[in-house]
């Protein structure tokens, strides 16, 4: 049974950091590209970075650009999401996607999802 596992979420003042950790079990993490998307209240999904199965490959979106970094760590079957200069904008759930094959994707499917993180952006 695949488990996706969100952590680190939590109430930051502008400019400030925070790192998601998301967790994964019950299938090869290693051979799977990993996505971070997140929902803001009353508004739809927005995806956010992938990175591929092996780390080389990561994409952003442009609001993440230069601002979130994501990183896997594959013997510890765990996908990061370090999110610097937050702005209220950034105020959202967070989730944690795994993808279906190996490539990092800006568009297409997620095979299974977490139960995502608060994240609060606020003075």
């Amino acid at each position: 049974q695949v488990q996706l596992v969100e952590s680190g979420g939590g109430s930051v003042q502008p400019g400030g950091s925070l790192t998601l950790s998301c967790a994964a079990s019950g299938f090869t993490f290693s051979r799977h590209a990993m996505s971070w998307v997140r929902q803001g209240a009353g508004k739809g999904l927005e995806w956010v970075s992938d990175i591929a199965s092996d780390g080389t490959t990561t994409y952003y979106a442009e609001f993440a650009e230069g601002r979130f970094n994501i990183s896997r760590d594959n013997a510890g079957n765990t996908v990061y999401l370090l999110m610097d200069f937050l702005k209220p904008s950034d105020t959202a759930v967070y989730y944690c996607a795994q993808r279906p094959g190996p490539f990092a994707e800006k568009v297409g499917d997620f095979v299974s999802w977490g139960q995502g993180t608060q994240v609060t952006v606020s003075s």
